[in-house]
């Protein structure tokens, strides 16, 4: 699939959506989607060459964020329109607190690119675990990585009431390992491989699924934003959906790289590296109860639970299923 074809056919999918209700989002003069640097994905490739404005029919707007909590702010504020890749657990979070926020696909998958680090001079693995007590621990609250570093701790025995919790962005903690003024620091993407230089990890991405301890991301917007545009938030969607399905089959794989690579603040051979760690899901599989049909909101009650009974936010909802829209995701499925 060449870049022409993938152009072709997202804006052949805008074009039958205008013919079919896109009224409301004709009514939308441009968009701010919210984005990570230094988190290589197939919607990069799309993104850089334009292919969101011509099926949208909008100018689209891309903003970095450093943290997913950062994201949900900014939809609040109206400043953002849409998020890609935003971390469950803040999504979590925010709609605890009441935001009406909504899923709208799994952006990816990656256990092994969001972790925690214990600084290399303490000598602390899985067996000596227990002396983490007293240490100073760098974590960026409400994100994935502070639900990992919870389930973490809670299968090691360790109270939380021992270590000295510090809220930080990812890049802060990396920068705060590496000069000694936290014993570990949780992560993902480039922060968490410059983390990885001056420490080690108690479990890998294998061994936190063994345990239940699911990392992926989602594509998020307010409620009243896809309510308003169901059409246009569907065309983006089918956007993403084509990029990854080309990198997917290998057919792009080489022409998205150096492009991904340069969007996302990397070398070739790092975003390489990072993306192989990734998975990019089907539509079909993300419609399927396996993702968001069933499990995601399960998962979710999982991590508000969690997240209630650490202290780290007063109260969870009853059920997260109302939070996943697959509406704009089955228009994709039926283009």
């Amino acid at each position: 699939m060449t870049l022409k074809t993938l152009l072709k056919s997202a804006a052949a999918a805008a074009a039958v959506m205008t013919g079919t209700g896109m009224s409301q989002a004709q009514a939308v003069d441009e968009i701010t989607i919210a984005y990570f640097l230094e988190w290589p994905m197939p919607f990069q490739f799309a993104k850089v060459n334009g292919t969101y404005d011509a099926a949208l029919g909008v100018k689209v707007n891309w903003v970095s964020f450093d943290a997913g909590t950062a994201m949900s702010a900014a939809m609040a504020s109206g400043d953002v329109q849409m998020s890609v890749s935003q971390g469950v657990p803040p999504f979590v979070v925010a709609t605890s607190a009441g935001q009406d926020l909504q899923i709208l696909d799994v952006a990816v998958s990656y256990a092994d690119n969001d972790n925690c680090v214990v600084a290399a001079g303490l000598e602390i693995d899985q067996t000596t675990v227990g002396d983490l007590a007293g240490k100073k621990v760098a974590v960026p609250l409400g994100t994935a990585a502070h639900y990992g570093f919870l389930r973490q701790m809670d299968h090691f025995g360790i109270d939380l009431a021992s270590l000295d919790v510090v809220n930080m962005a990812p890049p802060d903690g990396a920068a705060a390992i590496a000069n000694g003024q936290v014993d570990m620091a949780c992560g993902w993407g480039g922060s968490l491989r410059r983390m990885k230089e001056f420490g080690n990890v108690l479990l890998t991405g294998a061994e936190k699924e063994a345990l239940g301890i699911l990392v992926f991301d989602v594509t998020t917007a307010p409620a009243s934003f896809v309510a308003e545009n169901p059409d246009l938030v569907a065309a983006f969607l089918q956007v993403t959906a084509e990029a990854n399905a080309a990198w997917n089959d290998g057919s792009m794989v080489e022409d998205m790289l150096p492009v991904i690579a340069q969007d996302a603040g990397m070398s070739i051979e790092t975003a390489r590296d990072t993306m192989a760690t990734f998975v990019f899901p089907a539509v079909s599989d993300q419609l399927s109860d396996a993702w968001l049909g069933a499990n995601a909101p399960t998962f979710m009650k999982g991590v508000a639970d969690v997240f209630v009974d650490s202290g780290s936010i007063p109260s969870a909802l009853d059920s997260y299923a109302d939070t996943v829209n697959l509406g704009p995701l089955r228009a994709v499925g039926d283009m």
